[in-house]
């Protein structure tokens, strides 16, 4: 999926397609070139992975880039979305990924705060966090 089909996307009526169409597009974007999820991102965005808040769209995209592996293939387990303020949509993600070379996979949950800004979403939060195995 290019930039452009994201942004065509958000312009379909309805908020239901929206959710799962961004998910794949941002996780298959991730898994293949970091570098092409800066379009996701503008000035006030903000990130916090695993605790470390990030801001704004160059400083999020040098942060995922410079995550300790090359390579990694996310699966999603569940998406779920409702609206919320302001014309956006709040997305909560759960399911895992497999990092090159490690033998297993390891879950994660990640919520997205989706804002329109004149027909294109853009990712106002982001938190992501890996989930452990309770002891």
């Amino acid at each position: 999926m290019q930039e452009s089909d994201f942004n065509a996307i958000a312009l379909r009526p309805g908020l239901t397609l929206a959710p799962e169409q961004f998910v794949q597009f941002y996780y298959e974007t991730f898994d293949k070139n970091r570098a092409g999820l800066a379009s996701l991102y503008r000035e006030p965005s903000m990130l916090t992975f695993e605790q470390t808040p990030t801001q704004g769209s160059a400083a999020i995209v040098e942060k995922l880039q410079n995550l300790p592996f090359e390579q990694i293939q996310h699966r999603t387990d569940t998406v779920d979305a409702q609206p919320s303020a302001e014309d956006g949509i709040m997305v909560l993600v759960t399911g895992a990924l497999m990092i090159g070379g490690e033998a297993k996979p390891m879950s994660f949950t990640q919520a997205f705060q989706l804002k329109n800004d004149n027909g294109s979403w853009f990712v106002l939060n982001d938190v992501f966090r890996l989930v452990y195995p309770a002891a």
